[in-house]
């Protein structure tokens, strides 16, 4: 009977884990191709040819928006028998195209935050 009281707190000590994963979702976006398209001259079948399809097309107010994007994620976890604790951080690249009506680029906006994403173990703040 001692055996077992012993051997029970051992065992479920022994099963505890640790976990990393990591995920991207999107292409990488190329800075010389986004360095590449120019206000007021870059067509879109250009931009396509630079850039390939995009991720999602909105329209607002009759002008095309293409959005390219890539998004990195990363997590780490301790799996315990009772409690498991993760952490998760995201990042994402964000490209968007503005075209005027007439399919010429009208302006750029651009951001670049997946750089330095890090494993963050501890789930508690900072």
């Amino acid at each position: 009977m001692k055996v077992s009281l012993v051997a029970v707190p051992v065992l479920f000590l022994t099963l505890s884990a640790c976990a990393f994963n990591r995920g991207t979702l999107g292409d990488d976006i190329k800075p010389e191709a986004v360095s590449a398209i120019k206000k007021a001259s870059t067509t879109k079948a250009e931009v396509l040819s630079l850039l390939g399809a995009p991720d999602r097309i909105l329209q607002v107010n009759g002008r095309d928006v293409f959005q390219y994007y890539r998004y990195d994620a990363k997590a780490g976890s301790l799996l315990l028998i009772v409690v498991n604790f993760s952490r998760f951080s995201v990042k994402s690249d964000d490209l968007f195209v503005l075209l005027n009506r007439e399919g010429i680029v009208e302006d750029v906006i651009s951001s670049k935050r997946t750089n330095g994403l890090e494993f963050r173990f501890w789930p508690f703040g900072d």
